[in-house]
Formats: structure tokens, sequence, C-alpha cells
């Protein structure tokens, strides 16, 4: 998971040394950021980034406090002081020896302007709190294994914003080139401000950076920090998805999806962890929730409706910050991990936190036990396409990847991939179920890849009303659940027309002396790379099996929630007497309500009014049915 703040005081530097560098505690006034992060027990941060080279620093090597100040307070070099003396020594002025040592455009130009100057952001990227609390209750072995796989998962997700979002641009966004090499200074936490275990890195992206200048020689500019906000959820889910795989991989875990908020996309937690037990970890859930209860009661006397999904997004991040509570003295992590494991013998008991491990291996091994790695790229560039087209409609390329990461998270569960199916499947899906929504202007240059949009002609359903339990009122299906619909039925109808094109040539080459070569719905071979198939056999599948087999292995790979009907899917919630006696209420209640608004607040109206005429024509063509509903594919 990576969430984004923005650095732009020019003093906003001392709270990262206090706040962040320092853990999320307070550095004592005067004393050094070396001898408080020494005396807490927190590790040092460190220089990360390609663009380390041009500023003399190495990876790896530990930040200071004056490098601190120097890049993200003031914008200049972090060995400022020694090449400002230098300068002075050799008879430079001294405003000309301070002007050399500035990165890119000063800030107080910037200010000077009215303009308040993005010094930097600050990328946090955590793991899933189920992750979280094997590291804070497991052994030392197993604290190693997540350390070192959040270790690489970070330096991943930031070698791929290096390579394909890392842009540097002048001359009011005129100008552009490609940079390759951030600054990044690193800060590693271990616990969250209530001091329970929240293992999470703090990386402080410099935005500065270098390019060639029109005679050939280095000039550092400014980020285009736009792309990397655009980039962020494809950065949040290979990391997810790289940390989650090497950690499952290592100790023979496997996961399960865990519905966190209803409506929204479930979260791939390690199976076997007790749901008590991460909601142990989450101290501040039930105040968010307690407060945001109060913030939609309150809105809905404000506005007489429920809050739509994007006001509900906006609600919980007010209830987040009303629950935050202040910083505190950190502590060293041998006493947080003794604190830990005594809070949580006392809470569930010892047998259940000393079998933890064994207990999630055990999970594991039963889902590894069915569930192959492989995966089907035909239904899976199908799915990636119908969910990003349901909840967004028009979408670029980064939308494709990152729910493409979320498809081998999901359907892996845990197992490890080939490097850059993720990149295939979302080619794919934008080639055979896309189509280029942005429109290149005559005489102008056409976009970059990256920068196109698409859409597709995929169905999309209805909106439904949930009821769910606890006596809560009904909410508006939400647009994943309504994604998860559409790419459902799509997937359920290539299915049944691959079995049926299957038995075909099964049957056609069992006539035929010569064997015909059999293409599936797109083109391909049946025999594709990343195809479901069980090497060993004594003799080779029939097209009619390796189909069955298809099939048998995304049932397989499907979480129990969606097999046993537990889950908010409308596909299985519906399915029932009861919810649907429960819908046809709601439904009753509602419609007495608006014809009783509608009669009670209507004016009377002049028949012949043309504001009326255009009125009855919309709610007349409101109440035909759309006739490609339900109708599979469009043309």
């Amino acid at each position: 998971m990576l969430s984004v703040a923005k650095i732009q005081r020019r003093n906003a530097w001392r709270y990262y040394i206090r706040g962040v560098a320092f853990g999320d505690g307070r550095c004592a006034v005067g004393q050094s950021l070396n001898d408080a992060q020494e005396l807490a027990g927190l590790p040092p941060g460190r220089w990360l980034g390609r663009g380390l080279r041009a500023l003399g620093l190495t990876e790896g090597g530990q930040v200071s406090e004056r490098q601190l100040e120097l890049l993200f307070g003031e914008g200049r070099h972090p060995d400022a002081d020694r090449i400002e003396r230098g300068l002075l020594d050799d008879g430079v002025d001294a405003a000309t020896a301070r002007r050399l040592t500035v990165l890119g455009q000063p800030i107080e130009e910037i200010e000077a302007r009215n303009q308040t100057p993005l010094l930097g952001m600050d990328f946090t990227f955590r793991p899933q709190a189920s992750l979280v609390v094997l590291w804070a209750l497991g052994d030392a072995t197993v604290r190693r294994v997540i350390e070192r796989a959040h270790e690489r998962a970070v330096a991943t997700a930031l070698r791929w914003l290096e390579d394909g979002a890392a842009e540097t641009r002048w001359a009011s966004g005129r100008g552009r080139a490609k940079t390759p090499a951030l600054v990044v200074a690193a800060f590693r936490h271990i616990d969250n401000r209530d001091g329970l275990p929240l293992l999470h890195e703090h990386c402080l992206i410099l935005n500065r950076v270098q390019r060639l200048g029109a005679d050939g020689g280095p000039v550092w500019g400014a980020l285009d920090t736009y792309r990397l906000y655009q980039n962020v959820v494809a950065a949040g889910t290979l990391y997810t998805l790289a940390m989650t795989t090497e950690v499952c991989e290592t100790l023979g875990l496997a996961t399960v999806p865990r519905e966190v908020t209803p409506g929204l996309r479930p979260v791939m937690e390690v199976a076997g962890v007790p749901e008590d037990l991460i909601n142990w970890s989450a101290s501040r859930r039930q105040r968010i929730e307690d407060v945001l209860e109060v913030l939609t009661d309150q809105y809905v006397k404000d506005h007489g409706r429920l809050p739509s999904e994007r006001g509900r997004h906006q609600l919980g991040w007010w209830a987040a910050q009303e629950t935050r509570p202040a910083k505190k003295k950190p502590k060293p992590l041998a006493q947080l991990l003794a604190w830990w494991r005594a809070s949580a013998i006392l809470r569930f008991g010892q047998q259940l936190i000393d079998s933890l491990l064994d207990r999630c291996r055990a999970a594991g091994a039963a889902i590894r036990a069915r569930v192959d790695p492989t995966v089907d790229v035909a239904l899976a560039a199908v799915d990636v396409a119908a969910v990003v087209f349901t909840v967004r409609e028009k979408f670029s390329r980064r939308h494709i990847l990152a729910e493409a990461r979320r498809h081998l998270l999901e359907t892996l569960r845990g197992r490890e991939y080939t490097q850059g199916l993720d990149d295939y499947i979302a080619h794919r899906a934008l080639l055979r179920y896309s189509r280029r929504h942005t429109v290149t202007k005559p005489g102008r240059q056409a976009p970059a890849a990256d920068r196109m949009t698409y859409t597709a002609d995929f169905p999309v359903p209805h909106r439904w009303w949930i009821a769910p339990s606890q006596g809560t009122p009904p909410r508006e299906s939400s647009r994943y659940e309504r994604a998860r619909v559409a790419s459902l039925a799509v997937q359920n109808a290539i299915r049944d027309a691959r079995i049926r094109a299957d038995t075909a040539t099964e049957a056609t080459t069992s006539a035929s002396s010569a064997p015909a070569d059999h293409r599936d719905l797109e083109g391909e071979t049946a025999s594709a790379p990343h195809a479901v198939d069980h090497p060993g056999r004594d003799a080779a599948p029939t097209p009619a099996q390796r189909a069955t087999a298809v099939q048998a292995h995304q049932q397989a790979a499907m979480p129990e929630e969606y097999l046993e009907g537990r889950t908010t899917d409308p596909a299985t919630w519906l399915r029932t007497p009861k919810n649907l006696d429960r819908l046809a209420a709601f439904t009753r209640a509602a419609d007495t309500r608006r014809r009783a608004m509608e009669d009670r607040k209507a004016p009377a109206a002049d028949p012949a009014s043309p504001v009326d005429g255009r009125r009855q024509e919309h709610e007349q063509q409101r109440q035909q049915p759309d006739p490609d509903q339900g109708q599979g594919l469009r043309p």
C-alpha cells in the first residue's frame, strides 16, 4: 500500500527530522539526529535512487541532518557548505557562491511570485495488516524475511517509477524529458502513534532531477510531480505484489481476500491470521468508524441524502484526520516486541500466538494444494479490461497495469509469477478489449503510449441497492461491485464459447485422419504460453479437457467467500428469497416517498409549456429499456 504527502514549507524538513527521520516521535531540541536514533534504537535513514551519483552520494549511505536541511529545506547541494567555502576561498562573492550551490530555480524566486515551492514528496510504503502481525509476533527469522522482502519491494517500486514515470519539465511544461534518476531519502518506522506494530517506510523524493541542457551540460530542474501522482496506484500494487509474493514463497504461506469496507476491493491478507488479531493491530479503525458514522449523519441532515461513493471517501479522510493522535516518544524495537507479544498473549492466549506461524503455513498449504501457479492470460485480460472500464469508463495504461497486478495477486494467492506477466496482461487487455479514445489533432505529434486514454464497449450493469446486516441502512452498489458483475458475465461467456469451440474441434479431429490446427476464441493456439496444463501426464489432453482444466483452475483460484456465497457480490447475495423480499420492501418504500415528495413539491405546470414537454419526453425515454443491455459484448 502506498500513500503520498507533499513537502512544501521551507521548515518542513524540521518536521521530518523530528517526526519521520526520528520515528513516530519527537527528537529533543539540540540533540543530533544520529544520537537520537541510536538512543531510541531506530535504524538510520539511507539514500536510494539513481540520482545520487550526480550529488556525490552513494546508495545505501546514511542520511545526516544537515543533508536533509540543505536538500529538503533550502533546495541546495547536500555538500553545499564545503562547496561554498571553496568558492569563497577562490574569491567568489558570497551571493554568487550560494547561488552556485542551488539545485535548479532558487526557492526565493518562487516565493517572490507568491507561489509555494514544492520541495519533495513523501511516499509511504506499508504492507498488509496480516504481514505486520506476523512481523511483530514472529521470531527473528520471520522478521528478517519480512524486512528483506519489504526492502526489495520498495526498491522495485522506486525503480519502476524511475523507469516509467520520472520526467522533468521546463518552460511551463513545453519542454519535457525522461529522467530515470531520483534522489530518495528512506526512513523506516516500526510502530504507529498508538505504539502498536506498523512496519512502514517513508521515502522522501527530492523535487529536483538532472537533465542535459542546450549546451550538452547537466542542468537541474523540477520533477513532473503530476506524473508521479498519476502512477501512485500502479506503484503501490507493484510493491504489494512483490512483497506478498516473496514472503509467501519463502515461508510457505498463501493469501485470502479480506473485506475491509463493504463495496470496496478486498485486501489480500495472509491465510491463517485471525480477524481479531488483525483488528488488534489496527487500533484506530474502530475510532474512525465511530467518527465516520457521526459525519455521515451530519451529511444526511445537511444535504437530505446519503453521500456518494466519492463523498464516503472524503468523509473517511476527515474521520481519519480527526482521530489522529499526537506523536509520542519512540521506544527501542526490543522493548516494543516484548510489549506487543505480552499484549497479544493477554488478549488471545499464548497457544494462538505461539502457533501463529504453523497455523498460517497449514492454511497456506491447503490453498497451494488446489491453486496451480498458472494464469489464464485470455481470461485475465478480459477481467482487467472489464473491471477498469466499468469503474472508470475512460482509462490509461497505468490503470490497466495496476488492475493486472491485482489480478495476479488474487489469482495466484501468493505463488511466484513470471516476471513481466503483468505488462503482458495489460498489453493484451489494451490491444484486444479496448479502443483508443485520444484523438491526435492534425499537425501535432501523437502522445506517448502511457499518455493515451482508452475506453471499451462492455455492457455496464445497472445500479442496485444492497441491504447489509446489523440493521444498517441500505447502500447503493459501488463501482467495484458493478465491475465484478460485468467481468464475471464476460468471462462466463468466453468460457462457454471456448468449451463449445473445443468440443466441436475435438469431434472434427477424431473424424479426420489429419490433426486440425485448433485455435481458441482469440485466434491463438490452445497450447499458448501460461495456459493451464498438467505436465507429466502419459498422454496429451484433448482440447475439451484443456478447456475444462482452465475453468477448474479459475474456480480453484477464486476466494472461498465467492464460492460459498459470503460476499457482497450481487451474484450471490441476491439469490436468497429473504434478500429479494427485503430489496422489494426497500424499493416500495422509496417509491412511496418519491411520489409523496413529487405530489407535495411539484407546481401546477402548463401542458403546453416546452419545458414540460421536454421533461415528459425525457421521462418516457428513461422508462424504455435499453435493447443492448444483457446481450454480451457490443459489436
